[in-house]
């Protein structure tokens, strides 16, 4: 009987989506995973439990060729998960050159990948790429890319590597368009536990604009969930799909369902409009995500419910 473990790597590992979903593939004896990342936005926090022997952590930034090419080498890695990225609005707008070279990494990945033994490379992608929508809800095939900010334009030409190296080497991949993903290890530099930290804190709760845009919010434990059963299953070899949840809400709503469901005297403070990069409105087709995960996708309010009683949350907000 074979019992050789499936080796995975996923850089970006101490953030949150990419730590949730190492808990998961942990949690199956069969993979053992390393985990890369630089930690200018992730924590050793978030890193799973060291009780679990099925992983290990190297410092290393997947844009330097010699920091992450070290690695590969030395493991001879199945499965890759390239979630290593600068994330959020503010940070991006404000660090535009730092974004651009993410376009490094994503090269340095696919280079390596394609001349080891990699079988298969997951890419983290984002909703940002359909820019400012042209129709709603939006399709993978169907709806156009209308990127310009940087940090969509990088995860579009992102895509554009992947399914090149695809086309010109054979090496298959899947690529994730998330769309706001929320839950207990998200940074407060994202709407979600922002105003959750503000709330419970009883600060104002500031919004851009006048808090009309729109946005669906996704419980990280979805979006793990479809993840983790792409990878298991081998489903959506050499394709994309949105990962989000698809049901509306404006920031303002948002903003009072917080202040409700956290029983906070915070008030709403309303801040200009950001030049660029906060879109109107958002909503993703999802119904291959339903299709692979047929069940219903977890609520915004249950998800606010449950960050609240959770632990790590409340620590990491009581840290500040």
């Amino acid at each position: 009987m074979n019992t050789e473990k499936n080796k995975i790597l996923v850089t970006g590992g101490a953030g949150n989506i990419a730590s949730a979903l190492i808990e998961k593939l942990i949690s199956d004896e069969n993979n053992f995973v390393v985990i890369v990342d630089n930690l200018s936005t992730g924590l050793m926090s978030k890193l799973p439990s060291e009780e679990n022997k099925n992983w290990k952590f190297i410092k290393a930034d997947v844009n330097i060729t010699q920091d992450i090419a070290s690695v590969m080498y030395s493991y001879n890695f199945d499965y890759v998960f390239h979630f290593a990225a600068v994330v959020g609005v503010q940070r991006t707008q404000e660090n535009p050159v730092s974004v651009l070279n993410d376009i490094d990494g994503i090269k340095n990945i696919l280079t390596l990948s394609k001349n080891s033994s990699v079988k298969h490379v997951y890419f983290a992608s984002s909703s940002e790429v359909y820019g400012e929508p042209v129709e709603l809800p939006q399709n993978e095939h169907k709806t156009p890319l209308n990127s310009r900010v940087p940090y969509a334009v990088v995860k579009n030409v992102g895509e554009c590597f992947f399914r090149s190296y695809w086309q010109e080497y054979n090496l298959s991949y899947t690529i994730f368009r998330f769309f706001n993903t929320y839950g207990p290890n998200q940074s407060t530099d994202f709407v979600v536990s922002r105003f959750l930290e503000a709330a419970l804190k009883n600060n104002d709760i500031t919004l851009y604009g006048d808090g009309s845009q729109t946005r669906t919010f996704t419980y990280v434990e979805d979006t793990v969930d479809v993840c983790y059963k792409i990878f298991k299953d081998r489903l959506l070899v050499n394709d994309v799909i949105n990962v989000g949840n698809d049901e509306l809400m404006s920031i303002k709503d948002l903003a009072n369902l917080v202040i409700k469901l956290t029983g906070s005297s915070s008030k709403i403070i309303y801040l200009p409009p950001l030049k660029e990069g906060d879109m109107t409105r958002r909503q993703p087709d999802n119904s291959k995500m339903k299709e692979i995960l047929n069940k219903k996708l977890i609520t915004i309010e249950e998800g606010i419910k449950r960050m609240i009683k959770d632990k790590r949350f409340l620590d990491s907000v009581n840290m500040k």
